[in-house]
């Protein structure tokens, strides 16, 4: 029996994957938290009726002009419409590039001005926004109805269906953005066949834990993660839960409704969610495995949300992988072993699909005390920058892809440490205090520790409910620690997030600097 059954030939297209699942799982039923505005199609479908769906919106690109290798650019509101169009662009060949609704306009016009005369898909609301339009060189559809002189998909409903265009497996088959947060977003550039091996190792990682319980998935839509989860899915005919709504409200209503057994969200997502612990419901007890990557989740929110579940030995999936690599390393965690883990610790390189070394500096070797730059070796690594392609090639040496992150290996294990730009002097590790703080005072919502002036680093800390919170809880939970400079407390929802959720950290910087808060805790 081959890998994946549905991609044998070690290429994975977008366009075709609801469709070759729907050969063999077509009635198992996917589910959505929020209304569509690609189609009126309610809120409870099926695999079957999502591949019809995706045919029809492609049979309507190519009615509308699209053609093989154009870019077409989708931004417009956060959900799974975007997926939907996505998919739909690779059914007839097209490049989707991916472009979250979190953007600001500015940041669009200059990704934008990257592609080749760009196609865009939008939304009335996103159009209207200062510089949206004269991105595109006129070629802009709305996803709906069209209006003042924009045509929309609904104009060309009907059009002839037709078959699947496959592109060479190494040409681009999908462009998506990287956070931003050490900068202006790049675009990273995949193909069938780097977007393959991504998906491989994850629909191994999720052999041992398969059931026939639902998938729930609550990530961007712009983010290439996405579709590896949503193949997985797919792959073993699991019920799916695609949500938009990260609010523990909702996300209890949803999880109330559909019981998932797989639940997979960045760790940001996941920190919000410690409060459905105890919430009327029990809305996290069906879970049986929790999946995130992007960033290292906190040992505290891994507790707390496998504390929750009522099943007998529940596990949580640390990946670690970015945007321009797929899945690095990984490492299960249970309730027992998160008590006692370094939260640093990322596991182990994915064997047989990649190798990570840590560079030392100054001739030191890297060690927890000199940790040095974290680089990989895997073949789902993306293609290039559109773009910015020196900027690529100077993060390679060779087959090597260096990560941007500051770390050690012990006993074959990857530690991170942090960010190359986020590294404070007299910090080894401002995410390991994170990691303390977070432990020690169960009021914190969030901590994030910026550069500061002096090169200090300023702890920016939100409560759960933005109270106050005790100075002198503070002063006896940071005694032991690195000397820091005074804390700036932060409403929660001001903070600066990616589309990933994850926080600013260059960018709150320069928010301290130009506006700053009141220090102290009160």
């Amino acid at each position: 029996m081959p890998i994946i059954r549905s991609f044998p030939e070690k290429a994975f297209y977008l366009g075709e994957m609801f469709e070759r699942a729907a050969e063999r799982f077509a009635e198992v039923t996917v589910t959505l938290d929020h209304d569509l505005d690609v189609a009126k199609c309610g809120r409870e479908l099926t695999v079957g009726s999502v591949a019809g769906l995706i045919a029809e919106l492609a049979a309507r690109l190519w009615a509308a002009g699209i053609r093989p290798a154009e870019h077409v650019v989708v931004h417009k509101r956060h959900d799974f419409g975007v997926s939907l169009l996505a998919m739909a662009c690779s059914r007839v060949g097209a490049v989707p590039v991916l472009l979250s609704p979190a953007l600001k306009p500015e940041i669009v016009t200059a990704l934008m001005a990257r592609l080749d005369r760009p196609r865009l898909l939008t939304d009335p609301d996103t159009l209207s926004q200062p510089g949206i339009r004269s991105t595109s060189d006129g070629s802009v559809l709305l996803v709906g109805a069209g209006r003042s002189g924009v045509p929309g998909l609904a104009g060309f409903a009907g059009a002839p269906a037709r078959a699947a265009v496959r592109l060479h497996p190494g040409q681009p088959a999908l462009i998506t953005h990287t956070s931003g947060t050490t900068g202006l977003p790049k675009l990273v550039v995949h193909s069938a066949e780097t977007l393959w091996w991504r998906l491989v190792p994850q629909v191994l990682l999720a052999r041992p834990v398969r059931k026939q319980d639902p998938f729930a998935v609550c990530m961007s839509f712009s983010h290439s993660r996405l579709y590896s989860a949503i193949g997985t899915s797919l792959e073993y005919g699991m019920p799916l839960v695609l949500m938009s709504e990260t609010s523990p409200d909702r996300v209890a209503e949803t999880f109330v409704h559909t019981r998932p057994g797989m639940v997979e969200t960045p760790p940001n997502c996941l920190m919000t969610w410690e409060s459905l612990v105890e919430a009327d419901g029990a809305p996290l007890s069906s879970v049986h495995t929790y999946s995130s990557t992007f960033d290292a989740a906190h040992p505290r929110t891994v507790h707390r949300v496998l504390s929750a579940s009522k099943r007998s030995r529940p596990v949580f999936v640390q990946l670690y992988g970015q945007s321009e690599t797929g899945p690095i390393s990984g490492w299960v965690y249970s309730r027992q072993s998160i008590l006692r883990t370094d939260g640093r610790c990322l596991g182990y390189p994915l064997p047989l699909f990649t190798r990570v070394r840590a560079v030392g500096r100054d001739g030191m070797p890297a060690d927890p005390d000199h940790p040095g730059y974290l680089e990989v070796q895997t073949r789902g690594r993306a293609l290039t920058y559109l773009g910015d392609e020196e900027r690529f090639a100077s993060q390679t040496d060779g087959s090597w892809w260096r990560l941007g992150d500051l770390g050690y290996l012990r006993r074959h294990r990857v530690h991170l440490l942090d960010r190359e730009v986020d590294e404070i002097t007299n910090v080894t590790s401002t995410l390991e205090l994170e990691d303390k703080l977070l432990g020690r005072l169960e009021e914190l919502a969030e901590v994030v520790i910026v550069h500061g002036d002096g090169g200090r680093g300023v702890p920016v800390l939100s409560t759960r409910d933005d109270s106050p919170l005790d100075p002198t809880r503070w002063q006896t939970a940071v005694s032991d620690l690195p000397e820091l400079a005074e804390p700036v407390q932060w409403p929660l929802a001001e903070l600066p997030r990616t589309s990933t959720w994850k926080t600013q950290r260059l960018e709150l910087a320069q928010l301290l600097r130009e506006s700053p808060r009141q220090e102290g805790v009160r």
